[in-house]
């Protein structure tokens, strides 16, 4: 049988994350209250302020209070008091209080692949909330090595590839994003397998490339079995 490698993205691939940044979205719409903007415009002034505050801040839920606040700061319609600004931001923490939701036939197949193949967790955020993350999961035990990046782009799956010393010929990315988990992965040489959610953040939307024998794409996780 042959060994791989699988490099498998944590969240919106082994369990659930972004549902809860979107349910504070909303929220945060709710309190702001813009007499004309829709919840889509909104939407969009967020998201130009969080593609520049990721090049600073990075992510994670502590960043993305930051977000909301402030973007509350340049919609708000009436002067604004710092209980109101503590409150944006509380919508944020609340993400950590959430229940740690694994995906459908995660658990089991992580199980079955993990006695075949070489697992190591690669997500990106904030590397103690994700490492919590992981930890509350109870998945830890399936994998050989966790790994949490600033960032997941070409140089850095390169930079993996090295420290570990992958086979690129036999490393493969499992994830959700087309941006961070397939495109700089297939970039540096691996393969890749895209599992869509769909709740996927807008942000991490990218056109993806044909599907070929070193790009795959499965419907639901439990799938990977019949890959590796």
């Amino acid at each position: 049988m042959q060994r791989y490698s699988l490099l498998i993205d944590a969240d919106d691939t082994l369990w659930e994350n972004n549902i809860y940044f979107e349910q504070a979205f909303e929220q945060f719409v709710e309190v702001l209250d813009h007499s004309h903007l829709t919840p889509t415009q909104v939407r969009e002034v967020l998201d130009e302020i969080e593609l520049e505050n990721i090049r600073i801040h990075g992510y994670g839920s502590a960043n993305f209070g930051r977000n909301l606040q402030q973007c509350f700061r340049v919609l708000a319609q009436k002067p604004f008091t710092e209980r109101e600004l503590e409150t944006v931001k509380g919508l944020a923490e609340r993400i950590l209080e959430q229940p740690m939701q694994l995906i459908d036939g995660v658990a089991e197949t992580l199980a079955y692949l993990s006695e075949r193949h070489h697992l190591i967790l690669f997500s990106k955020g904030h590397p103690e909330e994700q490492h919590l993350k992981v930890d509350r999961s109870g998945l830890r035990p399936l994998f050989r090595d966790c790994r949490i990046a600033r960032e997941k782009d070409t140089a850095t799956y390169q930079a993996l590839v090295g420290e570990i010393g992958l086979d690129p010929e036999q490393t493969w990315m499992v994830g959700n994003s087309p941006k961070s988990d397939i495109r700089p992965a297939l970039e540096a040489g691996l393969g890749a397998v895209l599992v869509p959610h769909p709740h996927t953040w807008s942000l991490e939307r990218a056109e993806l490339p044909a599907l070929s024998k070193r790009f795959r794409r499965v419907e639901r996780f439990a799938e990977l079995k019949s890959l590796f």
